[in-house]
């Protein structure tokens, strides 16, 4: 079953929720150009893209004889995706970028993912290496790799983990010692996404390590440009630097991305920033992670609706309660119960594509405007939702798809497997998931005392309010569940701002899906409302309007009415804390 970019929906959500393409002179994106730009990035996931995914998957990565070889194809495609200038969209045009919104580069890697997610993961973290140098590499630094990276000539990778220090950075244990104007680094990195591969000739390694008599824990580590080859005096790839590759991972999912053990012999390498602060720089690329791996919860939760919804469309077992007695049977979509998870899995990634594309729009605000402070104070509150809320859902999304095929799903030809499989790394990247909701209570709400997401909420209740109002039973169904699920999480809020750290940390996981839940709900209101606008105006297509609604619907009576559960779980730190491990 093919993949069809969901255009429609991905313009309605960047047009009211990240106000791109609605035509006014001071848009940053013409509406024709919005247009244009969508329509071009789903005939390329459709029509190149989507034909490598089930075949990258069945062949995957390969190592042999101190070479790594992607799935045939995969160069092709990569050749012809920085040919079109994909790479590019959101770089700064001085390093020849084409300084597009990051919103509407959301749209365009949300596709990505959802016709080849192992491939799409190349572009994702070459992005975040831009985004690194462009904001702290030096002159020279960026004088040397910036346009190569932008173009996608050569690409870029994030090197944290190492076998003794997976999450926990402070562990680290990488050295890097001055030499004559550079670095010589030595060490181990594993779990290296595009660590080596065959579609760029070089590879520019963005290292976390320690210099000699740094300071111990996360402090005392920098930040290095690391490239597979030094270049020449002209730019070119030149005498292949001390980074070696030991092996693949052998991966549950996700097989045609190779996944590295990076061994550094004196590899010699650049520092970004000053020492010891390559953490906090490091930061830079792990959020444009972090927001971009949401994304991913995205696609992957498409794709997988869109196999079943087709599956469901055309597969004919039993008879549903809603046929007549005498008629051919029709197919399971009539079931009510198969009607209910494609509902689940639709409005779980109509959700989630909603708030993901509301923080990049956020992002684009932050940049400049009189509500910049604001807005990136709103982004930075966002991130570890989006991040996790999202990968979590593509996850059940995902699992939901398989079950919708039953039997057929569990075998791998059908393909529903493969999205399951694809999608489980998510909520483990760029800090489980765990990890997310510690930063966004222990740092987030603690910083300010929740002050930020009483902002938001107080947002979110108006829009409940006005919602509540409408004439449209849809909208006001989802306005009224939405009412109570902020109080919700208000109440939420205040415990959790009062309570000792570890309590707070114990809690903090129910906490963050209940705040995703809640945000994305007020956002589907959001579009409800600006759906029933749009047919009041005569603009659009009535019948997509009118599916907008009764998705929210839905979406208030089978998310949002879950909201209350979660506050015990909240405040269930005590449980969590004096249970004896020993027991455990």
């Amino acid at each position: 079953m093919p993949y069809a970019a969901p255009l429609a929906d991905m313009r309605f959500v960047l047009e009211e929720l990240a106000a791109l393409g609605r035509g006014a002179p001071e848009e940053p994106v013409p509406a024709d150009l919005l247009d244009a730009i969508l329509f071009a990035a789903g005939r390329f996931a459709e029509t190149v893209l989507d034909p490598l995914n089930e075949a990258g998957d069945r062949a995957g990565s390969t190592f042999e004889n101190g070479v790594v070889r992607t799935p045939p194809g995969f160069q092709e495609a990569y050749r012809r995706y920085v040919e079109a200038g994909w790479n590019s969209l959101t770089a700064d045009p001085s390093h020849g970028g084409q300084g597009l919104p990051f919103a509407l580069s959301a749209a365009v890697a949300e596709m990505w993912t959802s016709a080849a997610m192992s491939f799409g993961l190349c572009p994702l973290l070459n992005r975040g290496a831009v985004t690194l140098l462009e904001a702290h590499g030096s002159p020279q630094l960026k004088k040397r790799y910036l346009e190569k990276l932008v173009r996608g000539e050569w690409t870029g990778t994030m090197n944290l983990t190492e076998p003794q220090a997976g999450s926990d950075l402070a562990a680290l244990r990488t050295q890097a010692t001055p030499e004559d104007g550079h670095y010589r680094l030595r060490g181990q990195k594993i779990f290296i996404t595009y660590g080596d591969h065959d579609l760029a000739p070089n590879i520019v390694h963005m290292v976390l390590a320690r210099t000699p008599g740094a300071r111990p824990g996360s402090k005392g580590l920098s930040l290095f440009l690391v490239p597979k080859f030094l270049p020449d005096p002209d730019g070119h790839p030149g005498e292949r630097n001390g980074v070696k590759t030991l092996r693949l991972e052998k991966k549950l999912g996700i097989h045609a991305s190779p996944t590295c053990v990076l061994a550094y012999e004196d590899a010699v390498g650049w520092r970004i920033g000053e020492e010891g602060s390559g953490l906090e720089l490091m930061f830079t690329m792990m959020n444009n992670a972090r927001l971009n791996v949401g994304l991913q919860g995205v696609g992957i939760a498409e794709r997988a609706y869109q196999r079943a919804r087709e599956f469901a469309r055309e597969r004919v077992q039993g008879r549903p309660l809603t046929a007549p007695p005498a008629s051919e049977a029709p197919p399971i979509l009539h079931h009510p119960d198969v009607r209910r998870m494609l509902l689940f899995m639709r409005a779980g990634t109509e959700a989630s594509r909603a708030l993901s594309y509301y923080a990049a729009g956020l992002i684009d605000r932050a940049r400049e405007g009189p509500d910049a402070k604001a807005c990136a104070a709103r982004a930075d509150l966002l991130i570890p939702v989006v991040k996790a809320w999202c990968t979590d859902l593509a996850v059940a999304v995902a699992s939901e798809g398989i079950q919708v095929h039953g039997g057929m799903g569990y075998i791998e030809e059908t393909g529903a497997a493969q999205y399951l499989r694809d999608a489980r790394i998510l909520p483990i990247y760029e800090g489980t998931n765990g990890i997310q909701a510690q930063d966004l209570v222990l740092r987030k709400l603690a910083r300010d005392g929740g002050a930020a997401a009483r902002l938001l909420l107080a947002e979110m209740r108006e829009t409940a309010l006005l919602a509540a109002g409408s004439s449209s039973a849809d909208i006001a169904g989802i306005g009224r569940a939405l009412a109570d699920a902020v109080a919700t999480v208000e109440s939420a809020t205040a415990h959790l701002v009062q309570a000792e750290p570890p309590a707070a940390a114990a809690g903090s996981r129910p906490y963050l899906e209940l705040f995703g839940i809640v945000a994305a709900g007020w956002l589907l209101a959001r579009l409800a409302l600006a759906a029933e606008k749009r047919v009041a105006e005569g603009s659009g297509d009535s019948a997509f309007f009118a599916a907008k609604r009764k998705t929210a619907r839905f979406y208030g009576e089978h998310f949002l009415a879950l909201a209350p559960g979660f506050l015990a779980a909240v405040g269930s730190g005590e449980s969590i804390l004096d249970f004896p491990l020993d027991r455990l």
